[in-house]
């Protein structure tokens, strides 16, 4: 028996970054929104746990235990007592390293199809602590939607949304590493005041309203200027977005993937189209949201 999780990519349509705390994590305000990019992870019963890959960039992805899908599978066996004996291969469509979660959507994919397949009948809190264990991000990738995450953006409240969102993704030529876009904020806002994060009341009144006007003007990222100073050819994708009709323009989280918010599915065929013509990046997706979170596909 296999079991199979598909679980969604995510943009943030508001970022907010507080300065570095003592442990070396930024207290946040991120507001998620799943949209409709997938990857899917299969378990299936191995002698030993095994990651495999395919897909878009699968060259880029770990294949050993640092791999977040198979921390999963090792955080759950150890948690149950039992051994982490599980082949878990990842069908990769979300980009690699590029600030859409999907490191975190495979480690959240695999720990639902371990807890199936393995029959441990965890429940969802428990899920969800493990997934705070193993990175920031998680936790959303299980739960899909939109959701408000504070502390480093494990702490999850799920957001009323009140229609389809469309959005035009730019792929970037290279990856960047979070990490490096964070210290990168951090020198960037030495001997700055930089106030404490707090979610923007419009931004989330526009996504109860499910309005794509009201959200552009609202949207933001804090680490945006991190990454453009990382990555300054990001700015040219920007613009050319902006100039295709993009209703808001906007580094995805810590990049180097950039998001168009369009008005509707047409509008954004038409500047998926221009971007793709504009020779500032190697490969444009189109998506809306919100999209579920992870869901067992069958087994």
């Amino acid at each position: 028996m296999s079991v199979t999780v598909r679980v969604p990519a995510k943009v943030n349509v508001q970022l907010a970054v507080g300065a570095a705390r003592p442990d070396g994590f930024h207290d946040l305000a991120n507001v998620f929104l799943a949209v409709s990019l997938h990857d899917e992870v299969t378990a299936t019963p191995a002698g030993e746990l095994r990651v495999t890959c395919e897909g878009p960039d699968a060259d880029q992805v770990p294949l050993d235990r640092t791999n977040l899908a198979a921390r999963a599978a090792l955080a759950l066996a150890e948690r149950y007592g039992r051994a982490p004996d599980v082949h878990l291969h990842i069908a990769k469509d979300i980009p690699v390293a590029g600030g859409m979660a999907g490191g975190s959507a495979d480690c959240a994919g695999a720990l639902v199809a371990c807890d199936a397949l393995w029959g441990t009948g965890a429940s969802r809190e428990e899920l969800l602590e493990i997934c705070a264990e193993l990175g920031s991000d998680v936790p959303f990738s299980l739960v899909g939607g939109a959701a408000l995450g504070t502390g480093r953006g494990e702490r999850l409240t799920e957001l009323e949304v009140g229609g389809d969102f469309h959005w035009v993704f730019a792929l970037a030529s290279r990856g960047l590493s979070t990490p490096a876009v964070f210290r990168e904020f951090d020198r960037l806002g030495q001997g700055l005041d930089i106030p404490e994060p707090v979610a923007d009341q419009a931004v989330l009144d526009a996504l109860a309203k499910g309005d794509p006007a009201a959200l552009a003007v609202t949207v933001s990222n804090d680490l945006q200027p991190a990454a453009l100073s990382l990555f300054p050819e990001l700015g040219d994708t920007l613009a050319a977005g902006r100039a295709a009709g993009a209703l808001a323009a906007l580094v995805s989280g810590s990049g180097p993937t950039t998001a168009f918010l369009a008005t509707d599915a047409r509008s954004a065929s038409d500047i998926a189209g221009v971007l793709r013509a504009s020779g500032t990046c190697r490969d444009v997706r189109t998506a809306s949201g919100p999209a579920a979170g992870a869901t067992v596909l069958g087994s």
